[in-house]
């Protein structure tokens, strides 16, 4: 049933026990967090694992402004590699709370990656962004990577896009317990550059420790790039919802139905930083937020140029484009004009998202992301120069498919249950699924069974009223063809992905094999839909 018919019942079963200002309040974006008379949301504050500063549902979130803007864009930390020996890239790290202070007088509990030799459960005033660090490897190099666990949960770590074995990707039937660690190995293929990232992946907790700060970028990197030679910038976004003590808030009913969106994007850990440039660059951009989607542009109406997606290079470069869409969980690289000052800016876009009256909440208005200048030109300026490779690298479509595979999502709720007193389990709302082929996760079920080294055509159907990225883990694959209200739109151009984007009613087909035997997820991006039931496993054989 859509999600519509669901809401205006849910609006009629908990009128009994909100008040009209809690209300009123549901159809406003940015006060979600008084929804605590909801039935389904007892227990938020209890639940096991929770930071002990976490926020009471009815506490109020800070300002839009209240975190400081325009500070020079922070580099990423880089993990250091502990390794002499060629081809190997060995390092620890530490999932550990630590404190940050973005509200001044007021330090702020994130949960985050550290180097290995950091101080166990560290509460110190760290510096640095509020980002995992960069791992930077090469094709070809042997990954050895010791995760040590001083969180107050389970954790995994998931290697977003990279063609790892299934038993080192962080699945969540292979939970690291607290206080516990493990140690993950894997060798990175030919043609596997790109631009990746990590983050948790333990069932009904990623959105919480996403969002509370444990993600980081990978950069795979080619023995023959043909943009080598450019000056790289590296912006990774991510989410943040502050109440206005400088404590994360936590998710509120709102949150779980449409994805978290906090009233801060950050980038490299800080609110609207500058970005000085000196000449053309080469930038590689995340999006690490829970659920917000990116539509990036330069409100100078300056074009860019996009050279890759989450898998890679492209075949050739898109000029001329003025803005792109990122969904949570996707990457591009974009060449960008040093030029005059500009605003990066992630216009409007409506996702659809839900209102507990029924129907959709307006969209969000156009957020600032960064300011963009032109500075001193480089005196080294030996760069690639000005014109781009007319080709960057081949890409073959992978040919006719030996099977089908068909993914449908759609969402449920069980309205009794969602108000029932004390249902709610782990402090998530009872009786909210959101589905993959009519079924909510179960780790012990197989949704899908895939041959090894067969190339396969999967259609992903969207049968919800709001957009859900589709992730598919271990692999990359080429989108073909969108199907919107039978109409049949080729891709327009060939490109390496692990995710991608599918609206409502919409129909995403794409071409993928998977190369190594095992179990592998498949999911929507919004962490808080797939905690709530909306991922599979793929059995390959």
């Amino acid at each position: 049933m859509i999600r519509r018919e669901f809401l205006l019942r849910a609006l009629s079963a908990a009128a009994v026990s909100l008040s009209g200002r809690h209300a009123l309040a549901q159809q406003n974006a940015h006060a979600m967090h008084d929804m605590s008379g909801m039935s389904g949301m007892q227990g938020m504050s209890d639940m096991p694992g929770m930071a002990k500063n976490a926020t009471p549902q009815a506490s109020t979130l800070a300002a839009p402004d209240a975190l400081p803007s325009g500070a020079p864009l922070a580099a990423l930390r880089t993990l250091v590699n502990e390794s002499h020996a060629p081809g190997v890239f060995r390092a620890t790290l530490v999932a550990q709370p630590e404190q940050h202070t973005l509200i001044p007088g007021h330090p702020t509990t994130f949960w985050q990656y550290g180097q290995g030799g950091d101080p166990p459960d560290s509460t110190a005033q760290l510096q640095g962004p509020v980002v995992g660090p960069l791992i930077d490897v090469r094709e070809g190099d042997t990954v050895e990577i010791r995760f040590v666990n001083r969180l107050p949960q389970a954790s995994t770590i998931h290697w977003h896009g990279l063609p790892v074995p299934p038993d080192q990707d962080g699945n969540p039937s292979d939970p690291v317990a607290p206080g516990a660690s493990r140690v993950y190995r894997f060798t990175l293929p030919p043609g596997s550059a790109g631009t990746y990232w990590y983050h948790p992946h333990p069932h009904m907790m990623s959105a919480e420790q996403v969002f509370r700060g444990l993600a980081g970028p990978i950069v795979v990197r080619a023995a023959a790039d043909p943009l080598a030679g450019w000056p790289e910038r590296h912006l990774f976004f991510s989410d943040l919802k502050l109440a206005s003590d400088g404590t994360i808030a936590p998710n509120d009913m709102m949150d779980w139905m449409n994805g978290r969106e906090g009233q801060f994007v950050l980038v490299n850990g800080a609110r609207r930083p500058s970005v000085v440039m000196a000449t053309d660059e080469r930038w590689r951009v995340w999006n690490g937020c829970n659920a917000r989607y990116l539509r990036l542009s330069l409100d100078d109406g300056r074009a860019f140029t996009q050279v890759g997606t989450d898998g890679g290079l492209l075949g050739t470069p898109r000029e001329n484009v003025t803005e792109l869409l990122l969904a949570p969980g996707e990457r591009a690289e974009l060449i960008v004009s040093a030029g005059r000052r500009a605003v990066l800016t992630s216009a409007v876009y409506d996702r659809r998202k839900m209102a507990m009256a029924g129907g959709s909440l307006p969209a969000g208005a156009a957020i600032p992301l960064a300011d963009v200048q032109s500075g001193p030109r480089a005196a080294d300026t030996t760069h690639a120069a000005t014109k781009l490779p007319a080709t960057l690298r081949e890409i073959s479509p992978l040919g006719a498919p030996a099977a089908q595979k068909s993914v449908v999502f759609s969402e449920q709720m069980d309205m009794a249950a969602m108000h029932r007193p004390g249902a709610s389990h782990n402090g998530m709302p009872a009786g909210m699924s959101f589905l993959i082929n009519g079924a909510s996760f179960d780790p012990q079920r197989v949704t899908l069974t895939s041959r090894r080294g067969e190339v396969e055509r999967w259609s992903i159907a969207n049968r919800t009223d709001m957009d859900h990225p589709f992730h598919l883990h271990g692999t990359q694959f080429q989108v073909i063809e969108r199907e919107q209200d039978g109409v049949v739109t080729p891709e327009p151009y060939m490109a390496w992905r692990d995710t991608v984007n599918v609206q409502p009613g919409e129909t995403v087909r794409i071409a993928t094999v998977q190369q190594q035997a095992g179990r592998r997820m498949f999911h929507c991006h919004i962490l808080e839909h797939e905690d709530l039931g909306m991922m599979g496993t793929l059995d390959v054989v």
